[in-house]
């Protein structure tokens, strides 16, 4: 009987010495720190963090992040060179940021060929911005070929819109 009621004693003994330890909630918080992330707008007011993918689909218009080709091309025409200007200046307001350029072609053609084709669209669009003053190492390329429709389906509106080079922010 002892141990027995030597360890309800160190029960006891041990719930009150917890609940008298015990936090009571302060009756106000203090305020967030600036630049922890609550705060979204980052003093924009607008909710967009500036740097971010919505900072620069904001700036160059939801169709601004993209260029396009002509079927079996990869040369930048005058309508892609206004795009990618552009970018060129919202790249030179946000100098840390990196973007990577992904190459994309339509269905038709081996997996390989499309591969070798986006990569040449990616990187004409890169030469471009670095003609324009960016810094090439501030940017990556990949393709996906064909692997990745913007838009399905086998019909010349669908391939145009997956003949394209994609401008995405990945960070600083």
């Amino acid at each position: 009987m002892t141990i027995r009621k030597s360890t309800a004693m160190i029960a006891a003994i041990t719930m009150l010495a917890v609940g008298a330890c015990a936090k009571k909630a302060p009756e106000t918080l203090p305020p967030v720190p600036e630049g922890t992330g609550t705060d979204t707008g980052a003093g924009t007011g607008t909710g967009v963090v500036p740097g971010s993918q919505e900072d620069f689909l904001a700036s160059v218009g939801l169709e601004g992040d993209r260029i396009f080709f002509d079927f079996d091309q990869y040369n930048v025409d005058a309508q892609d060179q206004a795009t990618l200007q552009t970018q060129s200046q919202w790249l030179q307001r946000n100098p840390a940021v990196r973007v990577t350029l992904e190459g994309h072609a339509d269905e038709r053609g081996t997996r390989d060929y499309n591969i070798a084709l986006g990569e040449r669209r990616a990187n004409a669009a890169k030469n471009y911005l670095a003609s324009l003053g960016i810094d090439p190492s501030r940017i990556n390329v990949i393709s996906y070929g064909k692997e990745r429709p913007a838009e399905l389906g086998s019909t010349e509106e669908a391939y145009a819109k997956n003949r394209r080079a994609v401008t995405v922010v990945i960070g600083r």
